[in-house]
């Protein structure tokens, strides 16, 4: 796997995947920045959100489970002092479904948490992860 960083100016960086795609990392204005995009841990809790999302709806799929939507709300504490690394992730599941079983949701998120999820894992090494969800059942259509 590879990326590319390139400095733009100030603290302003723009970030290429070798899949193909970019995407802009700026800091805040009190650092020099002009808030034109997601500062770089941010862009690691929002890849540890994503990373853990596919994991728990492709387990969920796999498992027969009617799942029509998932959504991760994270929040995080960092270090007050240099490294600044995460210390305190929670991880708030909202997953969409008709009829999904709770204990199928928990089995999911668990299973990528130790097991499939590389970018939390790799988090883990240094803040202490939680998890918990909700389930919101949808309607059935006509």
């Amino acid at each position: 796997m590879k990326s590319r960083v390139k400095w733009i100016e100030d603290v302003c960086f723009m970030g290429e995947s070798g899949s193909g795609h970019a995407i802009v990392m700026d800091g805040a204005p009190d650092i020099g920045g002009r808030n034109l995009g997601p500062r770089p841990m941010e862009m690691l809790l929002m890849g540890a959100g994503g990373c853990t999302s596919v994991d728990v709806v492709m387990i969920l799929k796999k498992s027969r489970q009617q799942v029509t939507g998932c959504e991760v709300l994270i929040d995080a504490d960092r270090a007050e002092d240099h490294p600044k690394v995460f210390t305190r992730i929670h991880m708030h599941f909202v997953v969409r479904g008709r009829g999904l079983k709770p204990e199928m949701v928990e089995r999911a998120i668990k299973l990528s948490a130790e097991k499939y999820c590389s970018a939390s894992i790799m988090l883990g090494k240094t803040a202490q992860i939680t998890h918990d969800f909700e389930i919101v059942e949808e309607a059935q259509t006509q």
